[in-house]
């Protein structure tokens, strides 16, 4: 019986290569496939999906945002992460929010294809060069609301319009600001953003 797949990439060359190549051997169906993560854990219920195939970056909402709310929505339900740069922050996400599957966008259609399989049957699967930097980062050390400043900070724009966009107050916005720069060691607030970015903190 082939494994129902509901597979979330941004790009649509990408994703609908995805669903054809992945269907070739008969053990995976993709029933649904979507540009937007905050249409993913629709699909899942429309279609009766067994498992998630969720690139990192998308539409609406992040990859890891759909494994997070399918987390709470139907708890040990597979979710296989796909990234074109994996960082440990991804993977802490990751872990925490149950995800059993992480690979990079150059591993090979076969290798997915086991991946989901191995995923289904109740294994996992995480790079161990990975895992590795992810221990040696440490926990990520930004509050929620410091790392969702942060985010909005990475353009460069403003504190006053950062305020204005998350609805605080310009002190407020300066204080998280100033908090995570002490956190990350770093010089200013470009600095920060960098640091987050590059840990997948942000």
């Amino acid at each position: 019986m082939a494994i129902k797949v509901v597979l979330g990439e941004e790009e649509a060359l990408t994703r609908e290569a995805l669903a054809e190549l992945l269907q070739l051997s008969g053990d995976v169906r993709v029933v649904a496939h979507t540009d937007r993560g905050d249409q993913v854990p629709g699909l899942v219920a429309e279609h009766q999906a067994e498992l998630v195939v969720v690139d990192v970056r998308m539409l609406g909402m992040s990859g890891l945002d759909v494994a997070e709310q399918l987390s709470r929505e139907r708890p040990g339900f597979p979710v296989v992460i796909l990234s074109g740069a994996l960082r440990p922050g991804y993977l802490q996400r990751a872990l925490k929010s149950g995800v059993r599957g992480v690979l990079t966008k150059d591993t090979s259609i076969r290798e997915l294809r086991h991946v989901i399989g191995d995923v289904h049957s109740g294994g996992s699967h995480f790079p161990p060069h990975l895992v590795a930097e992810m221990l040696a980062a440490g926990e990520n050390p930004l509050t929620a609301r410091e790392a969702q400043v942060l985010k909005a900070a990475e353009d460069g724009r403003p504190l006053n319009a950062i305020a204005s966009q998350m609805h605080l107050s310009p002190g407020t916005v300066r204080n998280h600001i100033h908090s995570a720069i002490h956190k990350l060691k770093a010089e200013n607030r470009i600095a920060a953003v960098h640091a987050a970015t590059r840990a997948g903190w942000i």
